[in-house]
């Protein structure tokens, strides 16, 4: 880079895959959060005979949507830092580029009379 920083374009990317995982990752716990924690109401028992059956139905799907709502923003700021990532890692690419362009380096230069 101009500033003579260097920037590891390889860590960037491992970041990014690291990230992409990380993603899979939390689509899976959004469609088990979503799909396989429903508890149908006679498993908190008789509402006749357990008068708190439905206060802990009611509870539940309280945490389920919670927890739905949780994965939901943790998913938004995973993919938000991923893709702003993959954006950074693109410029760094593309200034490194232009610089090796500029500087006569690049394998797309024309070859000189004694190359």
């Amino acid at each position: 880079m101009s500033n003579g920083m260097r920037v590891d374009l390889s860590a960037m990317d491992e970041v990014i895959r690291k990230l992409w995982t990380l993603l899979d990752d939390m689509d899976k716990a959004g469609q088990t959060s979503r799909y396989n924690t429903e508890i149908p109401m006679d498993a908190f028992g008789n509402t006749c005979l357990f008068q708190e059956a439905g206060d802990l139905q009611a509870a539940h799907k309280n945490m389920k949507t919670d927890l739905e709502t949780a994965i939901k923003s943790l998913h938004g700021l995973i993919d938000k830092f991923g893709t702003s990532t993959s954006k950074v890692k693109d410029k760094y690419t593309e200034q490194e580029y232009a610089n090796k362009q500029q500087m006569g380096g690049g394998s797309d230069a024309p070859k000189g009379k004694w190359d």
